[in-house]
């Protein structure tokens, strides 16, 4: 599986997560307002943030995507696709943003394109996503993807501390 696409959106890069990507990760995943719904917790110490970068190396079954700012050249957010273990056929997408960034549109550009990478280049037609209900932003994005809300259920942190209610999203490309 060729693991090195490059997509270019108007204002952004999408390319491989790399270890040099580990500080601007960082400096998001150890950020309170970025994490609070996330199904990970806050990141305390910067290597937890290159085991989970060196992770997504070995992963050959999921796409994972760093944002890049064409301007600045500046790693701004990841997005990632991959096959969901519970909603078997489809393909699951997540993503997270600097928060300095949040309300500019470039999650929702950079996860259309994603979409797009992934139905054209690998012929995913089934998409899912799921927000916290109090997240409605993240709803948002996946609703400018063209996702369409399917149920209510929950989802836990990764470390049991809390659950929250969510909405599931889905969608089933031509």
């Amino acid at each position: 599986m060729n693991k090195e696409p490059i997509i270019h959106t108007d204002r952004l890069i999408l390319r491989p997560i790399t270890l040099d990507d580990a500080d601007a990760c960082f400096s998001w995943n150890s950020d309170e307002r970025v994490t609070k719904y996330m199904s990970y917790s806050t990141i305390t110490d910067i290597s937890q943030t290159i085991d989970w970068i060196m992770s997504t190396l070995v992963d050959e079954s999921e796409w994972n995507f760093a944002f890049v700012l064409k301007k600045e050249n500046k790693v701004i957010g990841t997005g990632s696709i991959g096959p969901n273990s519970k909603m078997i056929g489809y393909w699951g997408i997540g993503y997270n943003l600097h928060y300095d960034y949040w309300n500019k549109g470039y999650c929702t550009e950079a996860m259309k394109a994603i979409i797009d990478f992934a139905y054209k280049k690998l012929g995913v037609k089934k998409i899912c996503a799921s927000h916290a209900v109090d997240n409605p932003r993240s709803g948002n994005v996946m609703e400018k993807c063209g996702l369409k809300f399917d149920h209510y259920g929950e989802y836990m942190k990764l470390d049991g501390s809390k659950t929250f209610k969510a909405k599931y999203y889905k969608m089933e490309l031509e």
